[in-house]
């Protein structure tokens, strides 16, 4: 604290030469900021500083709520000057022509893929062994479509999971076996000629049960219901609707924490696809944009814990 002429504390009342550093900042009247001692200071902090943020709201510069993280950020950004700043502006991009086109050969390059992945899932086999069959299907996909690997260029799989059963999504490959009965979800991404495809279908391993085929033909009938309304002019959050809908009548549950995405040039970016009803998801679709519709649907509750 630093030392000021002599004052009334803003606490007892006894004469002070202490000076709230805050106070002094946002060059505040003294009389309002002075203690006597350190002691004095720390138990009036819990009501002195709403002074702080009195005199933001005054000047437009912060508000009750957001006091605190204004203060973090501008020490943050003391302590890392460097650090450069973006502002949000929830832009879904437009793709040309071009793009366009790369994008579905890379999709059909992953399509394959996941085509290969298809052919091997049986009672015994390992998701880990089904990981290498996916890893190798790529580098063939893309060495016939460039004829040779001298031309492939920058290409590489971001991740292929492997999820089964009560796993919802993105699980890590590994050494158990799948049983007869058990559902698997394979999740494919390629990277090709600076686009990205992710695309992912779930399996029936064996002999399923009539509850877990019904909840996968309700998952695809959601998706085909969501796909069949994105057209230019559709708000993003119909898809959720739409999806809601649907899983909700059949007897399940749709999942809130995961949701579709934009993708391209990058592989996660706006527009959010929430796929729950009454979503807050912003925008509207047009002509050239590029996103994932993956309805997750529970059967049992939608929470995941």
């Amino acid at each position: 604290m630093a030392d000021v002429a002599t004052l009334s504390c803003a606490r007892c009342s006894k004469p002070a030469n202490l000076q709230c550093p805050k106070c002094v900042e946002l060059k505040l009247p003294r009389e309002a900021a002075a203690f006597c001692t350190q002691d004095c200071f720390k138990a009036s902090w819990s009501s002195h500083k709403s002074v702080h943020v009195k005199a933001k709201q005054s000047d437009g510069t912060g508000s009750a709520e957001n006091e605190g993280w204004l203060y973090c950020m501008k020490k943050g950004q003391n302590r890392s000057p460097k650090l450069p700043y973006f502002e949000w502006t929830g832009y879904v991009s437009i793709k040309t022509p071009d793009q366009i086109e790369r994008m579905r050969e890379t999709c059909r390059i992953a399509r394959e893929v996941l085509d290969a992945a298809a052919r091997v899932i049986q009672p015994g086999i390992t998701t880990d062994e089904i990981d290498r069959v996916v890893h190798d299907a790529t580098i063939a996909a893309v060495y016939i479509h460039t004829r040779g690997m001298d031309n492939m260029g920058i290409t590489r799989n971001l991740f292929h999971k492997m999820s089964v059963n009560e796993v919802i999504c993105h699980g890590i490959p590994d050494a158990r076996k799948l049983e007869d009965g058990d559902i698997v979800n394979v999740d494919i991404s390629v990277y090709y000629k600076g686009v990205h495809a992710d695309l992912n279908d779930t399996y029936f391993v064996g002999n399923v049960d009539e509850e877990s085929q019904r909840l996968v033909q309700c998952t695809y009938e959601c998706l085909e219901k969501a796909i069949a309304i994105a057209k230019p002019g559709v708000r993003f959050r119909e898809v959720g609707d739409v999806i809601n809908r649907h899983a909700t009548m059949a007897g399940f549950s749709v999942v809130k924490s995961y949701c579709g995405h934009g993708i391209g040039e990058l592989f996660h970016c706006a527009p959010d696809i929430p796929h729950y009803a009454r979503n807050k998801a912003v925008g509207v679709m047009k002509a050239g944009q590029t996103f994932t519709i993956e309805p997750m649907i529970n059967a049992g509750d939608r929470d995941w814990s």
